[in-house]
């Protein structure tokens, strides 16, 4: 599969270098402070998520990978994948099974996606601090709580104006 834009058409590599919002700086900056190694491959998957603007699958993003050279084999784009969620530098999807970069990379925080169910739009926000998390709610039962990811569906502005329900 080849990684593509909305609309269906392929992303190129120019598209996929784009980082509009500085997302990739702010990320080998944060590995720079906490002494973490970006290799290529993972600077190049988070490229990737940059870039496509939506959720990829893992099969996506490395076709992406060979593509540009970077990587041949699926459990590299898994490693760099692993590596870039376990860091909060992007977030796994787990009712699309898909990837997306973090809006708030390396920032600690709560992520809540909006999920449009009709064209697959996707909005990420941080769950505001004030409220209760589930770690004070499961504060008692002796669990850690290392990640909490909540993901809602319903549909985007532009779905919903249409009427395309």
């Amino acid at each position: 599969m080849v990684a593509t834009v909305e609309g269906g058409e392929p992303l190129s590599a120019a598209d996929e270098a784009m980082e509009p919002d500085g997302r990739v700086r702010q990320v080998e900056a944060a590995c720079a402070a906490r002494g973490l190694n970006l290799t290529p491959a993972r600077r190049r998957a988070l490229e990737i998520l940059v870039a496509a603007g939506r959720p990829l699958g893992a099969y996506d993003v490395l076709a992406a990978l060979q593509r540009d050279g970077v990587a041949q084999q699926p459990p590299a784009a898994y490693r760099a994948l692993d590596f870039l969620t376990a860091h909060g530098f992007a977030h796994k999807l787990r009712t699309r099974n898909a990837y997306v970069a973090c809006e708030h990379p390396g920032a600690a925080h709560e992520a809540a996606f909006v999920l449009c169910r009709r064209c697959g739009r996707v909005v990420e926000t941080a769950l505001a601090p004030e409220r209760a998390t589930l770690a004070r709610l499961v504060a008692g039962s002796g669990f850690t709580v290392e990640q909490v990811v909540v993901e809602a569906q319903g549909l985007c502005p532009d779905c919903r104006t249409a009427g395309t329900a």
